[in-house]
């Protein structure tokens, strides 16, 4: 299977050939142990502290919460927010290829979930493990009208979305048509993502514009995102961490 075609910055570690692995193991090995991928506790401490409450109180069987991961490959951090996993338990769930192929922990709230990315096998893996209901494969700098659509509509019925590491990897193009959609869904609605420092930090900038535009600030949290790779390393010297930004935002009223 040929690789995504994901744009990363220049300075920024390529991790191209993990993402197409049949399944998280390798992703467990060569980012979470050995960079220290310690992020998503910091990710669940924020969803805890302003999206789990509502979640709760309003999720209930008969009207399970619309949950979507964008570009959330192989969905460590649907098991951060949603299954409350933190990171020793989401490493020893995908100990191996054997262990990693159902989820040791249970949701914490009625959902629905729709994993979005442009791995194939990384939402083929997530769905076969439970871990996404749905999924849409898709390239958001480039999806065709009909996917783009799709992706859209998925946006904009959305109650929760988390896009964690990853519009680093968006054109501010794909990531306005994403948020437009959203913003024009109905009711209450709260989304969660992250900014990379030292990464590409213009477009960060670029991006919170276009969230606070769009959206109303809740809350942020500012963390430890893993440590940099060797390559990294030399492209940012002193530095040893990449740092991450969290903020949620909810749909205006």
């Amino acid at each position: 299977m040929s690789k995504p075609d994901v744009r990363t910055d220049e300075k920024k570690q390529h991790f191209d050939d993990i993402y197409v692995a049949e399944n998280p193991v390798p992703f467990k090995e060569r980012i979470m142990d050995a960079l220290e991928y310690v992020s998503d506790n910091f990710n669940r401490q924020t969803f805890d502290r302003l999206i789990l409450p509502w979640a709760q109180q309003k999720g209930s069987a008969d009207k399970p919460m619309k949950f979507v991961d964008l570009a959330g490959c192989f969905g460590n951090t649907t098991m951060a927010t949603l299954y409350g996993m933190d990171y020793d338990a989401i490493r020893n769930n995908w100990r191996d290829a054997e262990a990693c192929q159902q989820i040791d922990d249970q949701r914490r709230f009625p959902a629905t979930t729709t994993g979005i990315d442009i791995s194939a096998n990384a939402l083929a893996y997530g769905h076969a493990a439970g871990l996404y209901d749905e999924t849409i494969e898709a390239d958001l700098n480039a999806a065709p009208a009909d996917v783009q659509n799709q992706v859209e509509e998925v946006m904009q019925n959305a109650d929760i979305v988390i896009s964690t590491a990853s519009l680093v990897y968006l054109e501010p193009e794909a990531i306005a048509r994403l948020l437009d959609a959203f913003a024009k869904g109905d009711g209450e609605g709260y989304m969660l993502v992250n900014f990379l420092n030292p990464f590409a930090l213009e477009k960060a900038d670029e991006t919170k514009r276009m969230l606070l535009e769009r959206l109303e600030f809740v809350g942020s949290m500012a963390s430890r995102h893993r440590r940099l790779s060797p390559l990294e390393q030399e492209n940012y010297p002193g530095e040893e961490w990449a740092l991450l930004e969290i903020w949620v935002l909810k749909r205006q009223s």
